[in-house]
C-alpha cells in the first residue's frame, strides 16, 4: 500500500496517518488471530471424532469379526503407525515448501478410510480403512500445529492448548456417539459421519487460503530466530527426555483407550454402552485438562507443567486397579485432568528448543505420540490376552513414575522466545 501524504492546501503541522491494513501479514504475526484457531479447533474437534470411532467400535468389530485382543490390538498399531510414519515427512517436506491446501487434501484420506470402515467385510479390510484414516492424520496434525503458531500472536502456549482441546473434545465425543448411534445400529451407520469429514475439509480450504497469504512473513519471522537455538548436545538431550515423557503418557493411555471398556465390562459386569459412558467421562476430563496446559505452561513455565502432570498422576494410576466401580470413574476423571496438561507444554517446550522447525518438531512429537499410542494397545493387547485385562491395568501403573526424568530438562529461561 503506498503511503499517504497531505492533500495541498493542507497545514504544514497536520499530519496524515495511513489506515493500517486490514490483512497486513506481518501484523497480524503480533496479534492472536482466534477466528483462525477456533475454526482449526472445530476441525481437530471433528477430525479426532472421526478417528475415535476405532476403537469405541472395537467391541462391536470383535463380535462381528470373532477378533482376539491381539488382533483389535494389531488395527490400532495399523492406525497409528501409518499416522505416526508419515508425520515427521510430512513436517520437514511442508518446512521448506508449505502447501496450505494440503490440510483439506489430507482430510479425503479420512474420509475414505471413513467409509471403507463402513462397509468392511474381512480382517484385511479393516486394516486398510485404519491405515486411509492414519494418513489423514499425518498431514492434519503437523500442518495444523503449524498454523496454530502462526496464529498465536505470541501466545503458543494458548494457541495449542485451544487447538488441542478441539481433538480432545472429538475424541471423547466419539465414543458417546458411537454408543448411541453405531453400537444400537451397526457397522454401516458409521458412513452417516462422512458429513463431520465433509465440513472438516469445507473449513479447511479456508484455513488454506489465510495460511497461503500469511505464510511469507512467519517463515521470515522464523528464519531470523533459528540462530537462538542451544548447543546441539543439549538439544538431543532434552529431546530424549521429552520423548520418554512422550511414551509414559501415551502407553498409559493407550492402556485407557483402547481397553478401559473392556476393563469395565470383565471387573464389573457393565454393558458395552454403559462402559462406553465411562470412557466418555474420562476423554472429557482429557480435554479439559488440555485446555488448561497451555496457558499454564504460557504463565508459571512449560518445564514445571511437564513435571507435574507426568509424575503428579502416579499416586492416582497406582490407587485404579484397587478402586471399586464409582472410585474407578472418580480417579480417571483426576488422571485424565492431570495427565493431559503435558502435551501442549511439551510440543510448545520442544518448538522453543529448535525455533524455525515448527513442522518437523510438531511432526516428530505427534508422530511419536501416536506410534507409542499403537504400540501401546498392540503390545498391552497381546499381554492382556495372556494375562488378563485386570493385570495390564496393575503393570501400567508405574508408567507415570517416568515422569522424573523431568529433572533433566533445561531450564526454560535458557530457551530461546520464538514467535
Amino acid at each position: 500500500m503506498q503511503n499517504l501524504s497531505p492533500a495541498a492546501g493542507a497545514l504544514p503541522d497536520a499530519p496524515v496517518t495511513p489506515p493500517e491494513p486490514l490483512d497486513d501479514p506481518a501484523a497480524s504475526a503480533a496479534r492472536t488471530a482466534f477466528p483462525i484457531l477456533a475454526m482449526l479447533s472445530i476441525c481437530h474437534l471433528l477430525n479426532d471424532l472421526i478417528q475415535s470411532l476405532l476403537p469405541a467400535i472395537y467391541p462391536l468389530l470383535k463380535q462381528s469379526f470373532s477378533l482376539d485382543f491381539g488382533q483389535i490390538g494389531l488395527i490400532t498399531l495399523t492406525f497409528q503407525l501409518t499416522a505416526s510414519l508419515l508425520q515427521p515427512f510430512v513436517g520437514i517436506y511442508t518446512d521448506k515448501r508449505p502447501m496450505p491446501y494440503s490440510l483439506a487434501i489430507g482430510m479425503g484420506f479420512t474420509l475414505s478410510g471413513l467409509l471403507l470402515l463402513s462397509q468392511a467385510t474381512t480382517f484385511p479390510v479393516l486394516l486398510l480403512s485404519a491405515a486411509l484414516i492414519g494418513s489423514g492424520s499425518s498431514v492434519f496434525h503437523p500442518e495444523s500445529s503449524r498454523v496454530a503458531r502462526m496464529a498465536s500472536g505470541g501466545q503458543h502456549g494458548l494457541a495449542q492448548s485451544l487447538f488441542q482441546v478441539g481433538g480432545n473434545v472429538g475424541s471423547a465425543s466419539g465414543p458417546l456417539l458411537a454408543a448411541f448411534i453405531v453400537m444400537p445400529r451397526g457397522q454401516g451407520s458409521v458412513a452417516w459421519f462422512a458429513i463431520a469429514a465433509l465440513v472438516a475439509i469445507v473449513l479447511l480450504a479456508r484455513i488454506g487460503g489465510w495460511y497461503r497469504v500469511h505464510i511469507r512473513a512467519h517463515r521470515a519471522a522464523g528464519i531470523a530466530q533459528r540462530a537462538s537455538r542451544l548447543p546441539r548436545r543439549t538439544v538431543v538431550a532434552t529431546l530424549f527426555v521429552l520423548g520418554v515423557l512422550i511414551f509414559s503418557k501415551y502407553f498409559y493411555l493407550a492402556s485407557i483407550s483402547s481397553y478401559y471398556t473392556f476393563y469395565l465390562m470383565q471387573k464389573f459386569q457393565l454393558g458395552a454402552q454403559d462402559a462406553q459412558l465411562h470412557l466418555f467421562a474420562f476423554l472429557g476430563a482429557v480435554a479439559a485438562g488440555t485446555l488448561v496446559g497451555g496457558p499454564v505452561g504460557d504463565r508459571i513455565g512449560r518445564r514445571y507443567v511437564i513435571w507435574g502432570s507426568i509424575l503428579g498422576v502416579l499416586p492416582f494410576t497406582l490407587l485404579l486397579p484397587h478402586a471399586n466401580l464409582f472410585w474407578t470413574t472418580v480417579l480417571t476423571i483426576v488422571i485424565g485432568l492431570i495427565l493431559s496438561s503435558a502435551f501442549s507444554a511439551i510440543i510448545v517446550y520442544a518448538q522453543e528448543l529448535v525455533p524455525g522447525r515448527t513442522g518437523v518438531i510438531a511432526g516428530l512429537f505427534f508422530g511419536f505420540a501416536f506410534g507409542m499410542g499403537g504400540l501401546g494397545a498392540a503390545v498391552l493387547g497381546e499381554l492382556a490376552d495372556h494375562i488378563g485385562i485386570e493385570a495390564v491395568y496393575g503393570i501400567c501403573a508405574w508408567l507415570p513414575a517416568l515422569g522424573l526424568f523431568a529433572w533433566f530438562l533445561p531450564n526454560p529461561h535458557r530457551l530461546a522466545r520464538t514467535v
